[in-house]
């Protein structure tokens, strides 16, 4: 039969034991780490969220002690009291290795059976059964730090916009389903058979009427639900801090939101980020980095080569710039021992997988460079183009025709792709805003103008006369945080006039009894006044995820769906009881063998 704790009480954490304790007696309790049984003497590593201390039991220790101590396995729960005392030698492995407990006292609280796998940082377990016994997978040392930085960043969050007058604010759960860009989660109303809530993909719509009902700011750490295709940075579900303000324009949110980012790594990461940050415009970024999320730690910026090689004899190049597109670069400097032919073909490969017709490229490895279009062009303007790159011996430079809107994004994936494999991204945070965006996007499907944000974003003042005449010149005042090429939060100033709203549905295609059916509540809201407002949404997941130096979303969330939205520890989703069915009026569809 196991210990139990009757009049003991934990006093210090594992890993917070330390010099300054030598002397005084201690109790602390954790999991077996480690054992080292020399018969006589007996060495026990106990480990808490803190880190890890050594117990010791000697000649000194009781027999009685001495032997409960030898019969612990790893990871069994113990407390310990004792005395803190000097060890003989230091472990400098260890943040406690200047001491050790010589245990006086010990209860073995709970017996663990052998782990299917062992728990250490250095794991090479594969990731699956990591997750299945993932409550095992969280004792690591790795996994606990990430998720006690995930805990420091929420609560810094709280602090800073507390301090501000932001009133932290629940919003519902189960709310209406709203075109949000993503599709919903549906849960069934047994109360109301056959209709559904949806699970919110952000609060957006009930922020925007907290502003409307008069507090002016509001903060919470939100859950949202998404049902879109996984990847390392995205979860069907996930935290956001939420955020909105009353009486501001774009320069009040975006300085807010500076304040906390400058907070954060100070307090999280001992760094000092000096505000303002660095602002683009979407169209400068695009244009530069091919990318409205673009990594500016290092540099290798596209470079336009249009107005070269309009009238030249290479028909891809003149007929892109011909029919509206361009001819633009990236240049990988002393890149050409890396990139061999083989190696450009490769990188055709992605690009045509990501949208190019093909790659062209200059590779200058020897004393003339080798190129795949040098035929079509004379000399001169052979040389005029190696001039604009700056491409010497041992570049290589890589060239894509075709429309912008292949153009640039299939350059900006290169980018990365030549940068990754260079490994010439430095270490650092570079924060980065990216405005004014376009308000509506051509969907070739539909053949229709679409919202690029949502259908609440005020456009720029300027442009409101352009949405009737020019919609695809349309800038929205909608603006998003980017961190080290991740989109950290996204956000707009709202439109408050009921006439420009609806002008916005109407643009967006949707009648009436469309905007009625959908969005009536919202419009019917806004004819009562309210005041102009905006916000953000920042990514909790992703801001933990790049202070953690993780790999993927799953490193820093207790729980993790994996890549077909299942969790492996709990088996869900699964079946449920027909009789649970009935109830909810629900009859599942049989599948065609």
């Amino acid at each position: 039969m196991a210990d139990t704790m009757k009049g003991l009480r934990r006093t210090h954490y594992c890993g917070q034991v330390c010099a300054s304790l030598i002397g005084t007696q201690v109790v602390v309790g954790g999991y077996v780490q480690k054992i080292r049984d020399k018969g006589s003497l007996v060495f026990i590593d106990l480990r808490d969220r803190e880190g890890v201390v050594q117990l010791t039991f000697d000649d000194r220790t009781s027999p009685e002690v001495l032997k409960k101590a030898s019969t612990c396995r790893s990871e069994d729960v113990l407390m310990a009291r004792g005395a803190v005392v000097r060890r003989e030698s230091v472990n400098p492995q260890m943040k406690t290795g200047e001491v050790e407990i010589l245990v006086e006292e010990l209860r073995i609280l709970s017996k663990a059976k052998t782990p299917p796998f062992e728990i250490t940082d250095r794991t090479n377990v594969n990731e699956e059964l990591r997750l299945k016994y993932r409550y095992l997978d969280l004792r690591r040392s790795a996994l606990q730090q990430n998720l006690m930085t995930r805990h420091k960043i929420a609560k810094v969050a709280r602090d800073y916009f507390y301090e501000n007058g932001f009133l932290e604010l629940e919003t519902p759960m189960m709310i209406r389903s709203t075109p949000e860009g993503a599709r919903d989660y549906l849960v069934p109303s047994r109360v109301h058979p056959g209709e559904f809530y949806a699970l919110p993909q952000s609060p957006q719509i009930y922020k925007q009427l907290l502003m409307v009902a008069g507090f002016d700011r509001y903060i919470q750490l939100a859950r949202c639900f998404r049902d879109e295709d996984l990847r390392a940075d995205r979860q069907p579900e996930f935290t956001q801090i939420d955020m909105e303000m009353s009486f501001v324009d774009v320069d009040d949110i975006l300085e807010m939101v500076e304040g906390f980012v400058c907070r954060l790594m100070q307090e999280v990461k001992g760094l000092s980020i000096t505000a303002p940050l660095p602002r683009l415009t979407y169209k400068e970024a695009m244009e530069r980095y091919g990318s409205d999320k673009p990594d500016t730690r290092f540099g290798m910026e596209l470079i336009d080569l249009s107005d070269l090689v309009k009238d030249c004899g290479f028909g891809v190049f003149s007929g892109a710039v011909a029919a509206g597109g361009s001819v633009r670069a990236i240049v990988a400097k002393n890149a050409a021992g890396v990139y061999t032919r083989k190696e450009i073909d490769k990188l055709t490969e992605q690009a045509k997988g990501i949208g190019a017709k093909g790659l062209a490229f200059i590779r200058f490895a020897d004393a003339a460079p080798s190129c795949s279009f040098a035929k079509f062009l004379p000399p001169q303007q052979m040389d005029a183009i190696l001039e604009r790159l700056d491409c010497r011996q041992g570049d290589v430079a890589l060239i894509v025709a075709d429309k912008n809107k292949v153009t640039l994004p299939v350059l900006g994936q290169l980018r990365l792709t030549v940068a990754k494999r260079l490994d010439i991204i430095p270490e650092g945070y570079n924060f980065l805003w990216i405005t004014e965006f376009p308000f509506f996007e051509w969907d070739e499907d539909s053949a229709a103008w679409v919202a690029m944000h949502h259908p609440f974003t005020m456009p720029m003042d300027e442009c409101i006369p352009l949405l009737d005449t020019d919609p695809g010149a349309v800038r929205a005042k909608a603006y998003d945080l980017v961190l080290n090429g991740t989109e950290l939060c996204s956000g707009s100033i709202r439109i408050t006039d009921p006439e420009l709203q609806q002008k916005m549905f109407y643009s967006l295609g949707l009648s009436e009894e469309e905007v009625q059916k959908k969005f009536g509540f919202l419009v019917e809201a806004y004819q009562y006044g309210a005041a102009p407002h905006g916000g953000v949404g920042i990514g909790l997941d992703r801001l933990a995820m790049i202070l953690c130096g993780a790999d993927s979303l799953r490193d820093v969330t207790a729980f993790p769906k994996v890549q077909n939205a299942s969790e492996l520890m709990s088996g869900c989703p699964a079946p449920v009881e027909e009789t649970s069915l009935q109830e909810l009026g629900i009859q599942l569809a049989r599948r065609e063998e």
